[in-house]
């Protein structure tokens, strides 16, 4: 008697599984196991050692709400506009002098020993001058110098650039950092300038998260959820009077809301050299050393 073809197709197969035996059969038909489901990253949120939490999921206006409890609101200069965020939306900063977000100072904004600075940023290009800024608080006084969180640059000086920086970061990053993450501080024992820089650099055009933290006796740098530097230190940050700034370092003094809008006095000033090319996102401050991020996935 002559089989189909699919007959003798079903008997090989079948002659193959007897052959390997009842084990691999089994194995055959055991069934794989699910894939492990990754947490998706969410907004962060202000829990018992958060001070402040801007979100900047505003769509129009100046204003940028603090979801922290001490309800430290900021405003924004007329040329940072909101864009798309990591987390609905962000601030876009540009190079231009009238893109800042600036919070008032308050007393709370001072922790010497127990800090974590962190944020979502997005750079588009590096910076030819020593640093741009993420999140300070830091003037041209050294009086008013707390600490500092950005992206190292390039350093250059005249004639690669129009004009040479005033140098109010000089020290912290040294010119074999362009798009490292940096964090310094000024000491309260008035002993100088604390500068710290990461292992790794950081992304062009692509979000990344970025923290420094300080416990009292290391200062640690993180990068997307994973330490990317520690450094021994026996210094507490200083306290000062400086406001917060965000996405650019500049001199206070040099604010006017005159016509409703706060402004650099663009008499005075025709550039500003720390401003960062991108955007930010979810910044955040604890008075507390986190050591994880909640607003990252599992990994």
């Amino acid at each position: 008697m002559r089989r189909s073809p699919l007959g003798l197709l079903v008997l090989t197969l079948l002659v193959s599984l007897s052959a390997l035996g009842p084990a691999a059969a089994a194995a055959a038909k055991k069934p794989k196991p699910a894939r492990e489901q990754r947490r998706p990253a969410t907004a962060p949120a202000a829990d018992s050692v958060t001070l402040a939490l801007w979100r900047f999921d505003e769509t129009i206006g100046l204003r940028a709400a603090d979801s922290g409890p001490f309800r430290l609101h900021a405003t924004a200069a007329p040329d940072t506009r909101p864009d798309f965020g990591r987390h609905k939306n962000a601030r876009l900063f540009q190079d231009v002098l009238q893109s800042f977000v600036v919070v008032p100072y308050n007393p709370v904004m001072n922790t010497s020993r127990r800090f974590t600075i962190e944020a979502w940023v997005y750079v588009n290009a590096v910076s030819n001058y020593e640093l741009q800024t993420i999140a300070a608080r830091w003037s041209p006084l050294p009086t008013e110098r707390s600490w500092v969180l950005g992206v190292g640059g390039l350093d250059r000086s005249y004639p690669a650039v129009p004009s040479n920086s005033p140098g109010w970061f000089d020290g912290l990053a040294s010119p074999s950092a362009p798009m490292r993450l940096v964090f310094g501080f000024r000491s309260e024992e008035a002993a100088g300038t604390q500068g710290y820089v990461s292992a790794g650099e950081l992304p062009l055009q692509r979000w990344v998260h970025v923290a420094a933290s300080v416990d009292g006796e290391v200062v640690r740098l993180w990068v997307d959820g994973r330490l990317d530097g520690q450094f021994a230190t026996t210094l507490g940050i200083r306290s000062s009077e400086a406001p917060l700034t965000i996405g650019s370092t500049l001199d206070p003094h040099r604010l006017t809301d005159f016509g409703g809008d706060l402004r650099l006095d663009s008499i005075a000033l025709a550039k500003l050299y720390y401003q960062l090319d991108g955007l930010v996102d979810e910044v955040r401050l604890s008075n507390a050393p986190r050591t994880q991020f909640d607003s990252l996935p599992n990994r």
